[in-house]
């Protein structure tokens, strides 16, 4: 198939891509590398340069390329940025969205993966998190997430643009290529194997009080090629609408901390603080909708396999992917 890839520079659309590719697929990546790597390219790809906030860029892409199915990967996702910027959440991810939806809709695609996320559904009241869990998100990226699957839905309805939405918990790992880099990095296991790169002192732990068994949040971590997986399944499943992607388990923030420890070998020292306003104390996935009808499972759970992955890549680009020249 000719997949059209938005933001297949970044970390899940670049492992994604290369997933693609070795399965025999044509791929396009649409990415304008504000927060993507030029070095995450895959170079058997085809890349175009654009920007989804110009709606001439990306419907000349798709006129020219004429996808048999897109994924959008190509949106902004930092929790705490959303909340002091909303206007760069809604601009890029809301306006950028509805753009790629026309150019698809003009170049006669007819089905879409849409990158989503457990942040639509804010702080549950229960966990797992099913897909009927009613959807409240808490901060401005959640929200406007949702509104990207609120526009897709109507696109499916009224154009025939068949739209899957598969909501990520903590996507995490690495391939031997592709890997994680953010600035500024948020995520918990590349903030500590930085701690295990001597780059920093100490891991930060946020709330040691939570109802949990030791007292930190627990969070369903999702490997990305795991991620990957689960677009190509995608891509010919003849089913429709949203779908978690979790492990279904869990691990707590000293959890993962401990099995760093035993990856590296590294003391990993901890440094307490306060608890972040806004943390809920657990969100766990029920994947189950992605097994009875995708036929998707895991392939890697466990959280040292996870690790491991990372730290191999992290070694490798112990200062993340070749910087662009200013």
């Amino acid at each position: 198939m000719k997949i059209l890839v938005t933001g297949g520079a970044g970390y899940i659309g670049s492992v994604t891509t290369e997933w693609l590719l070795d399965a025999g697929h044509e791929a396009l990546v649409f990415d304008n590398l504000s927060r993507g790597h030029r070095a995450a390219l895959d170079p058997r790809a085809r890349f175009v340069p654009g920007d989804l906030t110009r709606a001439a860029e990306i419907a000349a892409a798709a006129a020219d390329f004429r996808p048999d199915a897109a994924m959008h990967f190509a949106a902004f996702a930092l929790v705490g940025e959303s909340m002091t910027q909303p206007e760069l959440y809604f601009g890029n991810n809301v306006i950028g969205a509805f753009h790629l939806a026309e150019a698809l809709r003009q170049s006669g695609c007819r089905r879409l993966i849409f990158s989503s996320t457990c942040a639509t559904y804010g702080q549950p009241e229960q966990v797992p998190i099913l897909e009927t869990t009613p959807q409240c998100p808490a901060n401005p990226y959640g929200e406007s997430k949702l509104i990207g699957e609120k526009m897709f839905r109507w696109y499916q309805e009224r154009y025939g643009l068949e739209c899957v939405f598969l909501r990520y918990f903590n996507a995490c790992g690495a391939t031997a290529k592709y890997g994680e880099d953010h600035t500024p990095e948020t995520h918990l296991i590349p903030n500590i194997l930085r701690v295990a790169l001597g780059q920093a002192a100490a891991v930060e732990v946020y709330g040691d009080d939570y109802e949990t068994p030791d007292g930190t949040c627990i969070r369903d971590y999702i490997h990305v090629s795991d991620l990957a997986q689960a677009h190509a399944r995608a891509l010919t499943a003849p089913h429709t609408g949203a779908f978690n992607l979790g492990n279904g388990g869990g691990y707590s923030v000293l959890e993962v901390i401990a099995a760093a420890r035993a990856v590296t070998g590294h003391p990993l020292p901890v440094v307490r603080r306060p608890r972040r306003p806004g943390d809920p104390p657990r969100l766990v996935a029920s994947a189950a909708r992605a097994a009875d009808l995708l036929g998707w499972r895991p392939q890697y759970p466990d959280i040292e396999t996870i690790i491991r992955h990372a730290w191999a890549w992290h070694r490798a680009h112990p200062h993340g992917y070749p910087k662009e020249p200013s």
